[in-house]
């Protein structure tokens, strides 16, 4: 027990303290502590406290016998505490839950009395009032749902006389009790199970019996008049499957004894019990199944999955071998997509399985799925270097056998890094190692892509592999590893002759152009040491590197670039945007900084609309930004767009009140400037619902010339000229 060990005395000495406490106090403890230790899951603090009120046997259950919380822990002695977040009953230490299970004799029959009170339980008049179609009302009876999902777990491991009767008595009229419903609700998993809705069906007593695997009670039921032994559930599920699908191997005895059961009746999905079995691989389950002639071995479900495919694609090599050993199971059968269960295995890499299926001449080991992927495609792609390998080590398996979208295996394997499975690849003579799929990405190019730097060296080695092919767009596998800054790709391709350093794609993007616009710093430089490289060169749209990063703010890679002597700080793009306009309009206040240190740089420099970078600015709110430029002595706080909106009029029409604040500021700031349509700033602020602007510009007062006399301060201003 580990430091248990030094705590066992101390758990000893409390029990002691507990066990002699008087009246019913050290038995309301000790079945506390059994409920928290013995549980199946954490119990809530009302669920624990309805389970110590129960009268094992009683059909009433009696809430004055439901003890307090505070009455729990003061008996307890400090070992329970409730956990408030989760509102869970917990031991105060898991040591102590160790000490407990390893002191057997404290609770020598705890499943039997948690089988019998969770029973009793469920047969008590307050549970059996409850509605069982609809989702009652919970709040009296909390412990319900733990009782209708565990009780059976409860009861398989130990069964009394008495908790039979009871199982009995709520099974006998199971389809009429809320347990039904919240047990199937606990039981379901919305990814394999697809339960009809309104179903006439219900979840009945034989269905809850098979799936705990309670011989016993199953029997009982069974001998009752009328009883189905082959009914589905809501969800299709007899139970026969139910007992298939919880390995409950006794049970599926039982039941296969029937004559009236069906073995092959599927679910609402397709699956039959034996598809369960091999899905979850239960080889002894599958046996028994197997051994049935009325079996069908190879019944697929509504998704054309077979037996064999889950099995083979779940890795259960016994189960396989059982199935391969069957004369009636078509071992290449595809499912609705075209998987094999060749092709599931590669893929998820379970070597034995895929060994198993290549010794059969009825197995075609390069079938395609209707995606046009092959098993080794799929092995390939998952880096399943032992299963690519026994696929390559066939004859009829082509390995350069394109998908439908031209993904070939050594593609495929370059895209995910997997180094030794492009070696394996790379040793065939016929493989074309520069085959690209149908947007024109190559091997290389992937690998470039994301930065796998010895796959990259794999290839750059061969002779036939084009280092600079670029894709369907232009890009080439240096384009790729600039945009994604990966330094030592970009360093590989830059050593390598064939590799043009400059080389745009079809939007006019050079590797240094996407390497500023992401702001990688490394890569940048790289290509700035480059003498064949234009460091000023601009894509299809007028933008530059610098343009690229300013507009991103990207302040390292902006001043290596105004660093050099051959880029033009002041260039503009076809829309007439400079670096300063893009580092102004998204309030990049360090880039801008360094850009209006420069003396060739203008900052009132107006776009093809007429916007000035404070324009830009001002509009889009940014503060510190509309600071720096309205400091600079040669930048005109009020100068119109074409048409004639001025800064101030944007920033009033976006409800910027501290930048509308700025310009008020400003003596040759002209508030009722109207624009081309005639309209002024505070009718842009109105017309957006911007008040406080509003208010702001309303209040606003011309300035008053220092040279009048304060005798003319009291004259009435003259109508303003603006």
């Amino acid at each position: 027990m580990g430091e248990g060990l030094g705590l066992g005395d101390a758990y000893e000495t409390t029990l002691q303290r507990i066990n002699a406490q008087e009246g019913e106090k050290a038995k309301l403890a000790m079945a506390t502590l059994m409920w928290i230790c013995h549980s199946e899951r954490p119990l809530g603090v009302d669920e624990l406290c309805h389970a110590l009120a129960v009268e094992i046997g009683s059909t009433h259950f009696n809430n004055d016998n439901v003890p307090g919380t505070e009455t729990l822990l003061t008996c307890c002695q400090g070992l329970v505490t409730f956990d408030l977040e989760a509102s869970t009953a917990r031991l105060i230490h898991h040591t102590l839950r160790e000490y407990l299970c390893a002191h057997c004799n404290l609770f020598p029959k705890a499943d039997l009395e948690m089988a019998e009170t969770c029973l009793t339980y469920l047969n008590s008049d307050q549970a059996r009032a409850l509605p069982a179609a609809t989702q009652p009302d919970l709040s009296s009876m909390p412990f319900l749902k733990y009782c209708s999902r565990y009780w059976g777990i409860h009861a398989k491991r130990e069964l009394s006389d008495h908790a039979k009767s009871l199982a009995m008595g709520l099974l006998g009229q199971y389809e009429n009790h809320v347990a039904a419903s919240l047990h199937f609700e606990q039981i379901l998993d919305p990814d394999e199970d697809s339960p009809e809705a309104n179903a006439p069906r219900l979840f009945g007593g034989l269905h809850c019996a098979s799936f705990f695997g309670i011989v016993d009670v199953m029997t009982g039921l069974l001998g009752m008049s009328g009883c189905d032994a082959n009914p589905g559930d809501p969800a299709g599920m007899t139970p026969l499957a139910w007992a298939a699908r919880g390995k409950q191997e006794e049970a599926v005895e039982l039941l296969l004894g029937l004559e009236t059961v069906d073995p092959n009746k599927p679910d609402n999905r397709g699956n039959t019990p034996l598809l369960w079995a091999a899905q979850k691989g239960y080889m002894s389950v599958v046996k028994r199944l197997l051994d049935r002639e009325d079996v069908n071995p190879d019944q697929a479900d509504s998704e054309g999955h077979t037996p064999l495919l889950v099995a083979a694609d779940s890795g259960h090599e016994s189960v396989v071998k059982q199935l391969l050993d069957q004369e009636d199971v078509k071992p290449d059968k595809p499912d609705n997509k075209g998987y094999t269960p060749l092709l599931c295995a590669a893929d998820k890499g379970h070597e034995s399985v895929v060994k198993q299926l290549l010794d059969r001449e009825d197995v075609n080991p390069d079938r395609p799925d209707n995606e046009g992927y092959t098993p080794l495609l799929c092995a390939a792609s998952k880096g399943h270097e032992s299963v690519v390998k026994q696929l390559l080590d066939r004859q009829d398996v082509n390995p350069d056998k394109p998908d439908n979208k031209g993904y070939t295996p050594l593609l495929c394997a370059a895209d995910k890094g997997h180094e030794s499975v492009v070696k394996q690849l790379l040793d065939r003579q016929d493989i074309s190692p520069d085959r690209p799929d149908n947007e024109g990405y190559t091997p290389l190019l992937c690998a470039a892509s994301k930065g796998y730097g010895s796959v990259v060296k794999q290839l750059l080695d061969r002779q036939d592999v084009n280092p600079d092919k670029p894709d369907n767009k232009g890009k080439a596998p240096l384009l790729w590893a600039a945009i994604s800054g990966h330094v030592s790709v970009v360093r590989q391709l830059l050593n390598h002759k064939d590799v043009n350093p400059d080389k745009p794609d079809n939007e006019g993007y050079t590797p240094l152009l996407f390497a500023a616009s992401k702001g990688h710093e490394s890569v940048v430089k790289q290509l700035l040491d480059r003498q064949d490289v234009s460091p000023d060169k601009p894509d299809n749209k007028g933008m530059t590197p610098l343009s690229w990063a300013a507009n991103n703010g990207h302040e390292s890679v902006v001043r290596k670039l105004l660093d050099r002597g051959d880029v033009n700080p002041d260039k503009p793009d076809n829309e007439g945007n400079t670096p300063l306009s893009h580092a102004a309009s998204w309030g990049h206040g360090p880039v801008l900084k360094q850009l209006l240190r420069r003396e060739d740089v203008n900052p009132d420099a107006r776009d093809n609309q007429g916007y000035t970078p404070l324009s830009w600015a001002a509009g889009e709110g940014h503060e510190f930004v509309v600071k720096q430029l309205l400091d600079r002595q040669d930048v005109n706080p009020d100068k119109p767009d074409d048409q004639g909106r001025t800064p101030l009029s944007w920033a009033a029409g976006k409800g910027h009140e501290s930048v509308v604040n700025q310009l008020l500021d400003r003596e040759d700031v002209y508030p009722t400037r109207p624009d081309k349509n005639g309209h002024i700033p505070v009718w842009h602020a109105s017309a957006k619902g911007h008040e406080a602007v509003v208010n702001l510009l309303q209040a606003w007062q011309p300035p008053i010339p220092a040279w009048l006399a304060v005798e003319e301060l009291q004259a009435p201003l003259p109508p303003s000229s603006f």
